[in-house]
């Protein structure tokens, strides 16, 4: 298999992961009402937490990843961590104006907690993003550049296009679309958030 047909298929594993409703995917459609920027600045602050996890893989202390208590220590932060950015989301429709949340985190900061806060995030780069990984290995070191280039390519533009789309949404519908933005934002952030926390406890008791 050449470098080039490689990373076609590592681009399409990754637009998978990608594309799947999230978390990051509910905070970048909320933040995006603020700003069509909002997507790209929370790709960046997850590609901060995602590519040094990259390199950590590639060095070979990737398997930590899949302690059970790695995992469950990371489930139980980012339960909470979801909850509170979901009341942050509702607090901010009772505002006049929702142009800006109450949630005061920058969407960088917020992009980089989230990646934290994730235990499917590690876990999916433990396992399918380290076999990837590996097989990067075989094009040498430049062939495991061009893999964390493309992967985090995919985060960029797709974040970056939610974040757009819901910010000329926001101006051509008004501030009522913008609150009903955040609401459904901070609907889904409720959800993932409770169910992490019901997982994790499910996982730790079992």
């Amino acid at each position: 298999m050449s470098l080039l047909a490689f990373l076609s298929e590592a681009v399409f594993i990754s637009l998978s992961g990608v594309m799947a409703p999230g978390p990051i995917t509910a905070v970048v459609i909320g933040k995006g009402g603020e700003s069509p920027h909002a997507g790209a600045l929370v790709a960046i602050g997850h590609g901060l937490v995602e590519l040094p996890l990259m390199v950590a893989i590639f060095l070979g202390i990737g398997q930590v990843l899949n302690l059970p208590i790695a995992i469950a220590a990371i489930g139980l932060a980012g339960g909470i961590l979801l909850l509170v950015m979901s009341i942050s989301m509702f607090r901010s429709i009772q505002q006049e104006k929702a142009a800006s949340t109450r949630d005061g985190r920058s969407p960088m900061v917020a992009g980089i907690l989230l990646s934290l806060a994730n235990p499917y995030f590690f876990v999916w780069w433990a396992t399918i993003g380290a076999a990837l990984i590996l097989r990067s290995v075989k094009f040498g070191v430049w062939g495991f550049i061009a893999l964390g280039l493309s992967h985090w390519v995919c985060d960029f533009l797709w974040d970056y296009f939610l974040s757009v789309l819901s910010f000329k949404g926001g101006q051509f519908f008004g501030n009522r679309f913008q609150k009903a933005l955040f609401a459904a934002s901070g609907v889904l952030l409720l959800y993932y958030g409770s169910r992490l926390l019901v997982d994790t406890v499910r996982s730790m008791i079992a």
